[in-house]
């Protein structure tokens, strides 16, 4: 059969023993073939597929099965209630990342033209998505890898936040001095030798983007020393990080003398990000 519904059933059982969401993640594939929503798939589930979309969509199912991630395999995934394009040099957007919209827009709520740097921007979804909701904000995005700025930039067009700049840049080490309201990153935080790496869509992403020495928390660390000479008094620093490293992070941040130390928990009541003010003079 080559209607609809005979290839989602199909295709949902070929992935049955390596996704736990085979079904949707078959929905999700085949919109991408067709160009169609989830809805078009249940009001034409009779409707018989071309040779050329059949075809198409057996090969990604065929990748899926492989391991590949949906967002690789569509090109994109939602943040936010917006769809981000994404590629295999950058993370995939996830839920957990939106604590930290959240939590800027709460900061910045009373800060009209407050400005604001994204570290390690990545797909840019921090960056933009700011954008999109306060076109006000003066924001700086950098990373440290080309093909990355590249799709965030490309994000930044198809969104229309031409307001983001992006540069090249390890961390601050091409930022020009200047004082932000808010310092904010999604930095590589996972221990080389953590078993998750080598599990679900963790294992396709970019290691640069994932894994950091010193048991996950170097550029943790360095974000947290620089960030205090790039903050204004009584500036932000927001960092996510992993659900198991709350009292390092704030032990990291009461090293380095900031005040307001507090770690809030994502949509699963893990503990992610960690927010701290500095309000003392450059040291």
């Amino acid at each position: 059969m080559t209607d609809i519904q005979s290839n989602l059933t199909n295709a949902s059982k070929q992935l049955a023993e390596s996704s736990d969401s085979a079904l949707l993640d078959a929905e999700v594939i085949l919109c991408h073939v067709l160009n169609k929503s989830r809805s078009h798939l249940r009001a034409w589930s009779e409707k018989e597929l071309s040779a050329a979309h059949q075809s198409q969509f057996l090969t990604l199912i065929k990748q899926r099965q492989q391991g590949t991630p949906v967002a690789y395999i569509t090109g994109n995934r939602e943040f936010w209630s917006r769809d981000f394009s994404v590629s295999p040099d950058v993370l995939i957007p996830r839920p957990d990342t939106e604590l930290l919209i959240e939590l800027s827009l709460d900061l910045l709520a009373n800060k009209p033209n407050a400005s604001i740097i994204d570290l390690g921007t990545g797909s840019g979804i921090i960056a933009i998505t700011l954008a999109a909701e306060r076109p006000d904000l003066k924001i700086i995005a950098c990373d440290s890898s080309l093909p990355a700025l590249a799709i965030a930039q490309q994000n930044a067009h198809q969104l229309k936040t031409p307001s983001v700049q992006f540069i090249q840049s390890n961390w601050f080490n091409e930022i020009a001095p200047e004082k932000f309201d808010l310092v904010i990153s999604n930095p590589p935080y996972i221990d080389c030798n953590d078993i998750h790496l080598s599990q679900g869509d963790v294992q396709f992403e970019p290691k640069s983007a994932l894994i950091a020495d010193d048991t996950g928390l170097k550029d943790i660390k360095k974000i947290s020393h620089h960030a205090r000479y790039f903050l204004k008094q009584n500036g932000t620093l927001l960092i996510e990080h992993g659900f198991d490293q709350q009292e390092a992070v704030q032990a990291i941040y009461d090293n380095y003398k900031y005040s307001q130390i507090k770690t809030h928990a994502d949509l699963s009541g893990n503990p992610r990000v960690t927010s701290a003010q500095w309000n003392k003079n450059e040291s």
